[in-house]
């Protein structure tokens, strides 16, 4: 079982920047295939914003580029947020790909507020 925490959320003005952080951890061995970051907004649905494979490839949705950027060192990853928008409002996700022993599946976070507003 791997285990999937967030922090780094808040409420900041539009045009401002926050550091959302997502560490991985297990009481077994695991390997971690990706990582990335989703988010809902108030009445609608869970989408990705950002995803870091295992080689360090990254993919990100349209509203997003060039303003935010995922990296990852291990077992934590990073969601760099610039030049926030209030549309960007919503509850952050991080999700990691992970497998222990023969099993591979994708694990949660329970997510982290962001609110952009002046």
């Amino acid at each position: 079982q791997v285990r999937v925490v967030e922090s780094g959320g808040g409420l900041v003005q539009p045009g401002g920047t926050l550091r959302l952080s997502c560490i991985a951890s297990g009481s077994e061995f695991f390997r971690i295939y990706g990582m990335g970051w989703h988010r809902q907004a108030p009445g609608g649905q869970r989408e990705l914003v950002a995803y870091i494979n295992q080689d360090g490839s990254t993919d990100y949705a349209d509203p997003v580029k060039a303003r935010f950027t995922i990296f990852r060192d291990e077992k934590t990853s990073y969601l760099q947020m610039n030049s926030l928008r209030p549309d960007d409002t919503g509850v952050y996700y991080c999700v990691c790909n992970a497998r222990t022993g023969d099993f591979r599946t994708d694990y949660w976070g329970q997510g982290t507020q962001v609110t952009v507003s002046s």
